[in-house]
């Protein structure tokens, strides 16, 4: 290690600022016009956050389960405003406005539910509809059959004839596009078209009882959107989606798709095997990295970065497992291709063989959030559906009004969705303004983060010349660019070990960093090592491991204590450095450990949190890695 930085979280966070008696880092920037908007840009780049994964009523699964609100509340959302749950209850966001934020309703049979019980719509005449609304509709179980029903053909691609009206949904896709138009302020608030792909794969012969697995992506248009979405009622093979992609790109319509939840995708997300069951081609990788530049890894159906079970030498392998099917109790099978780390090392290891990387990609969070809004607090948090506010459904506290936990009302098989669920994620964005284009852009060059849900920033870059004091440079990040490559970029392997530079600021309302990791893949497999601690000390040597901050939890009322740090900084260099071996490396930012929102639950309770949930957590941040090659 050549230099470590490291500000105590006493001090004022300020973005981009040094601490001490040092002056803040200057940043150049220039005024530009977009959209005849006057946009200050700053070239060296500035972190923005926001979520690309929202769901409102026009959400076939959001307006079952009682949305009612709608794209453009969504926005108001994200600028600060409270909204309905859908059960009645104001929501808001934890924290200052978010800076960009996508409706991404599902774009099968999108509005349509909603027009079922729309007595003006033809829709609600159909005999589909009057099975679920209508005078006559049949007992509970046969209206979820139905609701079932509609969930089915979205797996398979065979759609419900009387109620899949194409001009209709045009027309929904239309309004989700309007409000976006209208909420989009260059400079200040950034709003993105999008719809989800919902791609699955059936898992045995009926998806009810043996769930199905996740293929799922979030389309994202840059500023122009097509009148007429590609779903799964088209094509349910996400191959067909990219070549649908790239002829909207011929037509002059930028676009991305984000896969997510991979944790539940059985290995199919980032499979060895191309959908037909043939070796993947550098036409392929090619192909895939185009349209699917970054992909998901935290939301609130948990984190897709690793597993306890593949990374058994990772003691924060376990952040936030949610280990079934979607919306099955079903467990999802923990492989390869279902998390975003091992699949690293499988890119690097076809790469050598076909001399291209299917996934080579960079990172994001968001929500997946089905009220319109996003949940990113632990102390607040409202879950992903409006009924996940009912303290019956979060499992959070003893039932039927006990005190105390014991074998009887301990629920060791948490299949309820809602225990599972976190209060995750966030998309950050380095870019040189906070418009569509350059939001876009960095998007597509893979200089994203993703946090679990704090506004945690982190750059890392990587060069094989970084001059010795570029820590204490006041133009250090341009210098970084000048002499290095950003997250998600390449460096050209050398005979001798890259620099390193990473650097961690906290959110100035969450809780102080305790230590930054660089985590390396190879296709051989993979090493965690601690870069900077918090109490400023050096790892040790054998463990690679920062020692114990002291950093601990008092369960009984959610008070932390410990030290931790508002800013970690350091040069690092691979002490395990192979000149022949090409690898992938990304910064973990961990915070100090805090309450889970369960056990917030049951504090404001009196009671102890539920034993078969974690207590405690450690937020944190992913950068987008760097490929040394």
């Amino acid at each position: 290690m050549k230099h470590v930085f490291l500000c105590s979280a006493a001090l004022a966070v300020v973005a981009l600022a040094a601490c001490g008696d040092k002056a803040p880092v200057e940043q150049a920037t220039e005024i530009v016009k977009i959209d005849e908007v006057k946009v200050e840009r700053t070239p060296t780049k500035t972190a923005y956050f926001g979520d690309l994964h929202i769901h409102t009523k026009n959400s076939f699964d959001a307006f079952i389960v009682g949305t009612r609100t709608t794209a453009d509340d969504a926005y108001r959302f994200a600028q600060g405003q409270a909204i309905d749950n859908g059960a009645g209850k104001d929501i808001q966001l934890s924290g200052v406005p978010l800076d960009f934020y996508g409706v991404s309703d599902h774009g099968e049979y999108m509005g349509v539910v909603a027009a079922m019980r729309d007595k003006d719509n033809p829709i609600s005449k159909t005999k589909t509809a009057q099975s679920i609304f209508g005078l006559m509709a049949g007992s509970r179980e046969a209206r979820r059959e139905a609701f079932i029903e509609i969930g089915t053909t979205i797996v398979t691609g065979e759609e419900i004839e009387d109620i899949y009206d194409r001009d209709f949904i045009d027309s929904a896709w239309a309004e989700n596009v309007a409000a976006a138009e209208k909420h989009n302020q260059p400079g200040t608030f950034t709003t993105f078209a999008a719809y989800e792909f919902t791609a699955m794969s059936i898992v045995g012969e009926n998806v009810e009882n043996t769930g199905a697995i996740n293929l799922h992506r979030n389309v994202i248009f840059k500023d122009q959107a097509p009148s007429r979405l590609f779903t799964t009622l088209d094509s349910p093979n996400p191959e067909d989606l990219w070549d649908w992609m790239n002829q909207q790109r011929e037509s002059g319509v930028e676009v991305i798709a984000i896969p997510h939840n991979s944790n539940g995708s059985n290995g199919q997300m980032f499979d060895i095997r191309q959908r037909d069951g043939s070796d993947i081609t550098k036409a392929y990788a090619t192909n895939r990295m185009l349209n699917e530049p970054i992909v998901e890894i935290s939301q609130v159906k948990g984190t897709s970065e690793t597993h306890p079970l593949l990374s058994p030498n990772d003691e924060w392998a376990g952040h936030e497992l949610y280990d079934v099917l979607v919306g099955t109790p079903v467990k999802s099978e923990v492989v390869p291709g279902s998390f975003v780390r091992p699949t690293l090392g499988v890119g690097l290891k076809i790469a050598g063989e076909i001399d291209a990387n299917p996934y080579q990609f960079g990172v994001i969070g968001s929500t997946d959030a089905h009220v319109s809004a996003s949940s990113l607090n632990e102390e607040s948090f409202f879950g992903k559906f409006s009924s996940d506010l009912e303290i019956e459904t979060r499992k959070s506290i003893p039932p039927n009004g006990a005190k105390t936990w014991d074998q009887n009302n301990t629920d060791e098989d948490l299949v309820t969705a809602s225990a599972q669920y976190a209060a995750a994620g966030l998309a950050g964005v380095w870019a040189e303004a906070n418009t569509r284009e350059y939001l876009f852009e960095s998007m597509q060059a893979k200089e994203v983060f993703a946090t679990s849900g704090p506004r945690i920033r982190v750059r890392f870059f990587a060069s094989d010349r970084f001059d010795a004091g570029i820590l204490d440079d006041p133009n250090m990040v341009q210098k970084a660019y000048d002499t290095g490559v950003p997250m998600g970029g390449v460096l050209p392997l050398s005979d001798s070990a890259p620099d390193f530079l990473v650097w961690a600021m906290q959110d100035g309302d969450g809780a102080p960093l305790q230590r930054a990791q660089v985590i390396k893949v190879t296709a051989e497999g993979e090493q965690v090592y601690d870069a900077v601690c918090a109490d400023g000390s050096e790892p040790e040597s054998t463990t690679r491991r920062c020692r114990d901050n002291g950093a601990r939890v008092d369960l009984s009322t959610c008070k932390t204590s410990g030290a931790g740090a508002s800013e970690l900084k350091t040069l690092w260099q691979d002490p395990d450095w192979k000149a022949e071996q090409a690898a992938s490396y990304y910064v973990r930012v961990l915070e100090n450990p805090k309450c889970r929102w369960s056990t917030w639950d049951a504090v404001r309770n009196g009671t102890p949190p539920n034993p078969s949930m974690d207590s405690v957590l450690q937020d944190r941040a992913w950068s987008s890695p760097i490929w040394v090659q």
